[in-house]
């Protein structure tokens, strides 16, 4: 379903820098170079999908730079507002774990091109104007308190220009203190339109968790979700609370699900069996992607989560970050064929 609606999305652009054939960090001596970023990755399953999509960020002025530059525009997204700036780029270490051994993650982020960004360095009026969504994650205000000011001015002048306002709240202990989460996302909080999360996250952050139940248990409750997604809501007069379910039951084997809350009526995803996980790297961004373009496109609520689901189960068969299923390939698993036969 093609459409005129224009996103934008803000946040770092990074490296990444991949072990091969499941091997460990320690005993590598060769790594994959990819670039991406949370954001990115939103904005490229939009670009996939036929809408257009431009990201705000900084890279270096540097051959490093460059590359990264040529890795957005690969896939369609639009880089009129990524600054040349800044001495580096962030970098991160994946390590791809399997079975019972889980994936590791190391982040070299520290004095990267965005954190260098100030207030008067972009022009957020010029930015929103036109577009129709704001998409940010709770990893962009913590790279730096310059960055968390820009975050909020982006937020509130996409308010001004009438965008739909949504956040990811991707906390990430290793990038800020959890007093620190706590005060800038409940303060981001007062011009965001729709929140992805998992109970997880909302109940570090904000305090909100299912009545009786227990995620340690490696049991998700229905209940307990549509609970979490109520309080949300009600206490940031959210229009959606949107809220992924996954239940690991080893690094290669997972459970997938979604569902959201719009104040009135709860929406839930069929759950999806993934055996064999190829990259869980993007997983969420790619529900994000799918429901940013499900609400854009005038989809009704319930097909919205379904197209999500289908299209985040999907990423996790990819390599890489991006989300590069087509917009037929997800039709297709969100109306069954799912048995991965081959296409001729």
């Amino acid at each position: 379903m093609k459409s005129d609606k224009k996103a934008v999305v803000f946040g770092e652009l990074m490296m990444r820098l991949a072990t091969k054939r499941y091997e460990r960090l320690v005993q590598a001596h060769e790594l994959e170079v990819d670039y991406t970023g949370a954001e990115a990755n939103v904005g490229v399953s939009l670009v996939n999908y036929g809408l257009q999509s431009y990201i705000v960020s900084a890279v270096p002025d540097s051959p490093v730079g460059q590359a990264c530059i040529n890795a957005m525009r690969q896939y369609g997204l639009n880089i009129d507002y990524v600054k040349r700036m800044g001495r580096r780029l962030g970098i991160y270490f994946v390590e791809t774990g399997a079975a019972q051994r889980p994936s590791l993650f190391l982040y070299n982020r520290k004095g990267s091109a965005i954190t260098e960004l100030k207030r008067g360095d972009l022009d957020w009026d010029e930015v929103m104007q036109g577009k129709d969504w704001f998409h940010f994650t709770g990893i962009t205000p913590a790279l730096a308190d310059s960055v968390a000011e820009l975050t909020q001015d982006a937020c509130v002048a996409a308010r001004r220009h009438g965008l739909t306002v949504s956040c990811d709240l991707n906390f990430r202990s290793k990038l800020w203190p959890l007093t620190k989460a706590q005060k800038a996302m409940t303060g981001l909080m007062e011009n965001v339109d729709v929140l992805f999360t998992n109970e997880e996250e909302a109940s570090k952050v904000f305090g909100i968790s299912a009545r009786d139940t227990d995620i340690s248990s490696g049991k998700l409750s229905e209940e307990g979700y549509d609970d979490v997604a109520r309080q949300l809501v009600d206490r940031f007069h959210l229009r959606y609370a949107v809220i992924t379910l996954r239940e690991s039951l080893s690094a290669s084997v997972n459970n997938w699900s979604g569902m959201f809350y719009d104040g009135k009526e709860f929406y839930h995803s069929r759950k999806y069996h993934i055996d064999h996980i190829v990259d869980r790297v993007g997983g969420g961004d790619a529900f994000s992607g799918g429901f940013i373009y499900g609400i854009l496109t005038g989809m009704d609520p319930q097909e919205t989560v379904e197209f999500a689901a289908a299209a985040s189960c999907l990423k996790h068969t990819i390599q890489r970050d991006f989300n590069l299923a087509t917009l037929d390939e997800v039709v297709a698993l969100m109306q069954g064929e799912g048995s991965g036969r081959i296409q001729r």
